[in-house]
């Protein structure tokens, strides 16, 4: 069954930047964003990848522009901020996507993969915050949407063996949005967190410890898990919602997920 529960383009005129937008949720969500009407501005590293999810939604009639940019570098960051400034005068909407999870017993001491996973997941997010928000700020003045939409996890809230560092970061990205919220709710900025549960992505395959790789693909094999195409309609509806309404955390889960 289709996820799609959106009719029209009531995101015309609308621009929308999505980081992590060249696979899985990133992907889905940028060209659920076009076919509703947005220009979308797609940011990740894997350039050939990105250009064909932009090439995508071309083909079937949307507007994207593609910017090869690894969120952990700052002044890329703020580089892409300025293109989408000169190109289409600033950004309204911002999923803040862009993630990796590595997934390993604490006494592992794999201390590379925290620290990848604290630069993508908790610093990759602060630059792309510190570049658009400027752009977001400067739409609500002017009276129209303007969303941050950061991408969580139900990893935030739950207790999972050897998921410390991954979980860490999702509660970090969790709590920074409630408290961003606090701030910008009164200047009109609407800030949200979406926190999927198991979602088939690529993402499971970067867990190289065979307790979690097994826990979970048993999960993606058991139950009917989410697509990324459903994690798309929810941004969407979140984004399409009347201004004065500002759907703050959701929560998507697998109707069977349990853990």
């Amino acid at each position: 069954m289709s996820a799609a529960l959106l009719t029209g383009t009531p995101l015309t005129g609308r621009v929308a930047v999505v980081s992590g937008a060249s696979s899985g949720i990133g992907a889905a969500t940028a060209e659920r964003l076009a076919g509703l009407g947005a220009t979308v501005v797609l940011l990740a590293r894997r350039e050939e990848r990105l250009n064909s999810v932009a090439a995508g939604i071309g083909a079937a009639g949307g507007k994207a522009l593609a910017l090869a940019v690894d969120v952990t570098d700052r002044e890329a960051v703020t580089a892409a901020a300025r293109e989408v400034a000169d190109r289409y005068g600033r950004a309204d909407l911002v999923l803040n996507n862009a993630g990796v999870q590595l997934v390993s017993g604490i006494e592992e001491l794999r201390v590379d993969d925290w620290q990848r996973q604290i630069d993508l997941n908790i610093t990759g997010v602060m630059n792309v915050i510190a570049a658009f928000l400027p752009q977001l700020t400067e739409a609500a003045a002017r009276g129209g949407p303007a969303d941050l939409i950061n991408t969580s996890s139900i990893a935030a809230t739950r207790i999972l063996e050897k998921f410390s560092v991954y979980s860490g970061t999702k509660a970090y990205i969790s709590h920074l949005t409630r408290l961003l919220r606090v701030e910008l709710g009164p200047r009109m900025v609407r800030v949200a967190t979406v926190e999927p549960g198991m979602v088939d992505t690529e993402l499971p395959d970067h867990v190289t410890d065979p307790d979690a790789s097994r826990l979970m693909a048993d999960l993606i094999h058991g139950i009917d898990v989410l697509q990324g195409a459903d994690i798309a309609e929810t941004v969407a509806f979140m984004a399409a919602v009347p201004r004065h309404v500002n759907l703050t955390e959701v929560t998507v889960l697998p109707t069977a997920q349990v853990i």
